[in-house]
């Protein structure tokens, strides 16, 4: 009897594993990819026409703790309508007992992959602010995302950046800005769900003592990779940002980082001041610490770092440049014509 190779048994392995959509609106087209919680398929909407992702349990044999994760996650996308985010258009059942949703099928690159065709640190930052414009929101309905990574943010072809992968977000037990509150009650009903759950893409691991360990290491911020999850808060994604920082500036520099000379120390200063080992010393909300960017571009001063006269004076510059260029020749000009006409 002729024995099978390997690569004929992992296809047979994957093909026994292909959930049936059948019964369902949705035809699979291809798998897309795979975590230790769910499969992501690219699917067509037979009713509406129309591509979308859709993530699956990974097997019909699961305990019920699985499918609630996978709910619960689906949950919380559709809470955060922004367009950051992507949306979540459809959860259901399937008829082997998996629970699967669907949401927007996102093209593009990820965001340490994208980054390599963006030069200029200006543009750059203009990405970061965007990332930003969507934590942002998501802590104003009180949700955490818990694992930003540049491998976690996509970036679609006519710019679009969205902020993926919210398997490990925290519902907050009170929403944390009470303006937003007010117009949208629903902010905290959803407190129930505040359970900690697996990523199916990141490893979890148990830490003796103090909880579990959620995150990725190299952007997951002290308190977490402590196991400290009562102290995680939106300066724990605050954290996060300011890794993310460090990597937009030092994508195209092996050994370099946001201290670095190429660097301007403003830059420095913000991030040294979002990634700080205590979370009081952090920015308090997302949006300081974008505007704090938003000001650098502008060429005014951050409050994460205070200034010197020196430093006043070559801001003024980069700011004024072309202007103090343009008055110099007008100068120059006017002179050399004086002198012209004397002689």
């Amino acid at each position: 009897m002729k024995s099978l190779s390997d690569k004929a048994l992992e296809r047979l392995r994957e093909n026994a594993g292909i959930p049936d959509f059948t019964a369902t609106r949705y035809s699979l087209r291809e798998r897309v990819a795979r975590g230790g919680m769910g499969v992501v398929y690219l699917a067509e909407d037979e009713k509406l026409a129309r591509r979308v992702a859709l993530k699956v349990l990974a097997a019909p044999h699961h305990d019920g703790e699985l499918a609630r994760r996978l709910i619960r996650e689906a949950q919380v996308l559709a809470r955060l309508e922004h367009p950051g985010i992507v949306p979540v258009h459809d959860v259901g059942t399937l008829a082997d007992g998996r629970v699967y949703y669907a949401m927007k099928f996102v093209e593009g690159r990820r965001l340490d992959k994208h980054i390599e065709s963006v030069g200029s640190i200006p543009d750059r930052l203009r990405l970061f602010l965007r990332i930003c414009d969507a934590v942002a929101f998501a802590h104003a309905r009180g949700v955490l995302h818990r694992d930003l990574k540049p491998s976690n943010i996509m970036v679609g072809p006519f710019g679009e950046v969205l902020v993926m992968d919210w398997g490990l977000a925290k519902i907050l037990p009170a929403p944390i800005n009470d303006e937003v509150a007010e117009s949208d009650p629903n902010t905290t009903t959803a407190s129930s769900l505040a359970k900690k759950v697996e990523n199916d893409a990141t490893p979890i691991v148990a830490v003796t003592g103090h909880g579990t360990v959620m995150g990725t290491p190299g952007y997951m911020s002290p308190e977490q990779a402590r196991g400290e999850s009562g102290r995680v808060t939106e300066r724990s994604d605050i954290f996060s940002l300011g890794a993310l920082l460090q990597f937009l500036l030092a994508a195209d520099s092996p050994g370099a980082d946001a201290h670095s000379p190429r660097f301007h120390r403003s830059l420095a200063a913000i991030h040294q001041k979002a990634t700080a080992q205590e979370p009081e010393h952090r920015y308090t909300r997302v949006t300081q610490l974008a505007a704090d960017v938003s000001r650098y571009l502008d060429g005014l001063p951050v409050t994460a770092r205070k200034e010197t006269l020196v430093d006043k004076t070559a801001r003024f510059y980069r700011r004024y440049r072309i202007a103090m260029f343009l008055i110099a020749a007008y100068l120059l000009m006017r002179i050399a014509l004086l002198l012209f006409t004397r002689h």
